[in-house]
């Protein structure tokens, strides 16, 4: 019960690494906002893990959804302790020079502005009682960049900065800013990642993963919750790789 009787928000809660997070956040103890612009999606992770869940429609990428969500699990659950910035989307494999400009801008919004929105929302409630997590979801991508993904790989480059740079400033205030570094994982993004989900294509991808496995969204939960809980209470600024040596 490492997290008991503290309340997150899950964004991106409603599938994928975002789903692990919520479902082992609630083991932990935690009371869970999962947060998702897929409404159903979250209802149903919400109703699998019982009633210290809670869904919510939001699209993080509008300010006044972001605060709604804010409000909302302030106001169900009583305070705000810990926030996860996990919603982000990919793009398919090709040259840099041929991504859409509607693509780059979602990527843009979606990889990074929503973590802006958030952070202004939640760091004012953070300062207020003294203190917060929040942990935001990055990627091996922008860690060691693959060819054909160089958007991507970019928004979560400044995904792992962002963060750095937040937790320098945020730490005299008490609030914690970290980043997990996920290699790809067997979630909806997977096929995207990859172009085609193919047999061959698999393992030629598993081939550059030492431990020769993908990451999973328990793998992600169980590395969300220690950055989240108080074991980590002298941890800020870390981009913790999740990635079987990927990136070594």
């Amino acid at each position: 019960m490492r997290l008991k009787d503290k309340v997150a928000i899950v964004t991106g809660g409603g599938s994928g690494f975002g789903a692990g997070i919520v479902r082992k956040f609630i083991r932990e103890g935690a009371l869970v906002l999962v947060a998702d612009i897929d409404p159903q999606a979250a209802q149903g992770v919400a109703a699998a893990a019982g009633p210290a869940a809670r869904a919510l429609r939001v699209d993080v990428t509008r300010a006044e959804d972001v605060r709604l969500m804010m409000d909302a699990a302030a106001l169900h659950f009583g305070r705000i302790d810990i926030l996860v910035n996990n919603a982000g989307m990919g793009h398919k494999p090709q040259p840099l020079e041929e991504l859409p400009e509607d693509t780059f801008d979602r990527i843009a919004a979606l990889n990074m502005k929503a973590i802006y929105l958030a952070m202004r929302e939640v760091v004012p409630r953070f300062k207020a009682q003294g203190g917060g997590v929040v942990l935001n979801m990055a990627s091996t991508a922008g860690v060691s960049p693959r060819p054909r993904l160089a958007w991507y790989n970019a928004s979560k480059g400044w995904v792992i900065t962002a963060t750095r740079a937040c937790a320098v400033e945020l730490a005299p205030s008490g609030i914690r800013v970290n980043a997990l570094n996920p290699v790809a994982g067997e979630t909806p993004m997977l096929a995207t990642f990859m172009g085609e989900d193919t047999p061959e294509i698999r393992a030629k991808f598993l081939s550059t993963i030492p431990m020769g496995r993908f990451s999973t969204p328990e793998d992600l939960g169980n590395a969300a919750c220690f950055l989240c809980s108080d074991e980590a209470g002298l941890i800020t600024g870390v981009c913790m790789e999740v990635d079987g040596g990927r990136c070594i």
